[in-house]
């Protein structure tokens, strides 16, 4: 009888400091996961360092700071702002459209990557569509608001941006929003409009667009795409379409 109590008491122990184990691992492994949650967000926004190498709006001649982020990181290639939204961010471009999904500008690793250029575009703008890429985070980072250009009022409210080069600049007209999957040919293939001429794709755009407006743009015009994953569809996509107007 002792016995039998004796190992049934040292039963209870094993299972009373196998649970207080159990319990520390999962408060742990929820600590970490709330870290790395607030790690990634953290990340999705650019933090002082950084944007110090923003360029002042307004200068007529050139956007130095650039310079100075591209020596950095070569890789470094402008700077985009879409007025009143998140999107305020350096833009890279990488040897492959990979390379900085998880990279951020330095070229560190990053879950909310950076904001990147097509790798089949040219980094000048020389292109007559030019198609860059950001991750949709739900806290509006990155291209997050990409996906609020759907709506109606925001889209009404949100027409214009900016991409700084080093040595010139853009304003951006925003005229289109569509929503597409991640293997529309028209759409993912900068390369696909005849050199100097994009109204195969002026054409498609305006036939699926959910939002538009119109702004007179022309087949001789260069036009910008910015892309994101669209919520809860796995191979689903925002697209934004802009003008691009060289300011300076």
């Amino acid at each position: 009888m002792h016995t039998a109590a004796r190992l049934a008491r040292a039963g209870d122990r094993l299972v009373s400091i196998f649970a207080a184990a159990l319990i520390v691992l999962m408060l742990l492994y929820g600590g970490y996961a709330l870290w790395d949650t607030a790690m990634v967000f953290n990340g999705a926004f650019l933090d002082s360092d950084l944007l110090q190498f923003k360029p002042a709006a307004g200068d007529p001649d050139s956007n130095p700071t650039l310079e100075e982020l591209a020596a950095i990181n070569p890789d470094v290639l402008g700077w985009l702002t879409i007025d009143d939204t998140h999107i305020d961010y350096p833009v890279v471009i990488g040897e492959t459209d990979m390379e900085y999904v998880n990279k951020d500008v330095y070229g560190e690793f990053s879950l909310s990557g950076s904001i990147f250029l097509d790798s089949d575009n040219a980094r000048d703008l020389s292109d007559p569509y030019t198609l860059v890429y950001g991750h949709h985070m739900d806290n509006g980072g990155m291209f997050g608001d990409v996906v609020e250009f759907v709506n109606t009022d925001y889209f009404t409210t949100h027409p214009t941006g900016t991409l700084y080069l080093p040595d010139a600049t853009y304003a951006i007209e925003i005229f289109a929003c569509v929503q597409v999957d991640a293997f529309d040919s028209t759409v993912y293939d900068p390369h696909g409009q005849p050199p100097g001429d994009v109204s195969e794709l002026l054409y498609y755009v305006d036939e699926i667009a959910v939002q538009s407006r119109e702004i007179g743009v022309t087949p001789q015009d260069k036009v910008i795409g910015l892309s994101t994953c669209a919520e809860a569809q796995t191979n689903g996509r925002v697209v934004i379409f802009g003008r691009l107007d060289r300011m300076s």
